[in-house]
């Protein structure tokens, strides 16, 4: 599909929330435009992006909404964490941080702590659907009364992990 045919589609569904993802959407070519023109539908949805911290955010259209999942070390993916993401977090965006173990919750609380999160980002702890019990995270979070939200895979709970959904 093309971008306008994306857009037309998307605006068919007058949906008052888009949400960009799957895969890395920030290597897609022509993920600005898109992001861009979904803004600009005449129904304003709040279009958000779903990326990791692997690359560059500082293109991405200010109306747009930024999830940005943090890699943990257990994830075996941190070493692609981009520092200078922090510094084009706006407020209104996200920042996510999916745990595996109790190492990756004492990372995430040190991360938290090295880099300066601006105010009105969102910080998320999320349990990996496979490794960690999101009763088990809510519980540490209570006891060391972090300012984090605990939030669940919904869709791996609802569809139990099928692909497509």
């Amino acid at each position: 599909m093309t971008i306008n045919e994306i857009v037309s589609e998307a605006s068919n569904y007058q949906a008052p929330y888009i949400t960009v993802t799957g895969g890395e959407p920030l290597a897609q070519t022509g993920v600005h435009n898109l992001l861009s023109k979904l803004c600009e539908l005449p129904e304003k949805p709040e279009v958000s992006i779903e990326t990791a911290g692997a690359l560059d955010i500082s293109g991405v259209d200010p109306r747009v909404v930024k999830v940005v999942d943090w890699k943990t070390p257990d994830s075996g993916e941190s070493h692609r964490n981009r520092p200078d993401i922090f510094r084009n977090l706006q407020k209104g965006d996200t920042l996510k941080f999916v745990l595996c173990s109790r190492l990756d919750y004492e990372w995430a609380k040190f991360q938290l702590g090295l880099y300066k999160i601006k105010s009105g980002v969102e910080v998320v702890f999320s349990p990996s659907f496979e490794s960690l019990n999101a009763t088990t995270i809510a519980e540490w979070v209570l006891k060391d009364r972090l300012n984090v939200r605990v939030q669940i895979q919904l869709h791996k709970i609802l569809w139990n992990d099928k692909p497509g959904h």
